[in-house]
């Protein structure tokens, strides 16, 4: 695997001025095409989820919800969700223009999703679902992080 690390370098810092053959051997890059494949995914479900939250297409988005929080801050259930969905379709438009900084601020809303459902004492399912999302999240902010490290170089 270094050796073809170095060969995608080397072809990379030597290739001549044109883009077309620096993105080429890039394009084809598995660790690239992951990136690529990530920063789609965590940018389209947040903002689908947002949306569905003033919708409720999918589901009743209240019944994953501790009841702490929305008293908490004196605002109905239904209220609080669109709040959320407010801050899920940003989430996405973030990651789409910065995934290094945003994927990690993704990681950090769905650990606090989890939080939410451990304390709801409901969904387990949901929650370890959303902790193999959030390692995704995770992923993607340590890739986006490489892909814009070699935009620098380039």
């Amino acid at each position: 695997m270094q050796a073809v690390r170095r060969r995608d370098a080397t072809v990379l810092h030597h290739a001549p001025a044109r883009e077309t053959n620096a993105v080429a051997p890039v394009t084809r890059n598995p660790a690239y095409q992951a990136f690529l494949i990530l920063r789609s995914g965590f940018t389209v479900a947040p903002i689908l989820f947002g949306l569905d939250k003033f919708t409720a297409l999918l589901t009743d988005w209240t019944k994953y919800l501790a009841p702490v929080f929305p008293q908490t801050i004196g605002v109905s259930p239904a209220v609080f969700m669109k709040g959320v969905g407010v801050i899920e379709i940003v989430a996405g438009l973030l990651v789409a223009i910065v995934p290094r900084f945003a994927a990690y601020v993704v990681a950090a809303w769905l650990l606090l999703i989890i939080v939410n459902l451990l304390i709801l004492g409901q969904y387990f399912d949901v929650a370890l679902r959303d902790f193999g999302l959030m390692v995704g999240a995770i992923a993607l902010a340590r890739l986006a992080q490489g892909v814009h490290d070699w935009k620098a170089r380039s």
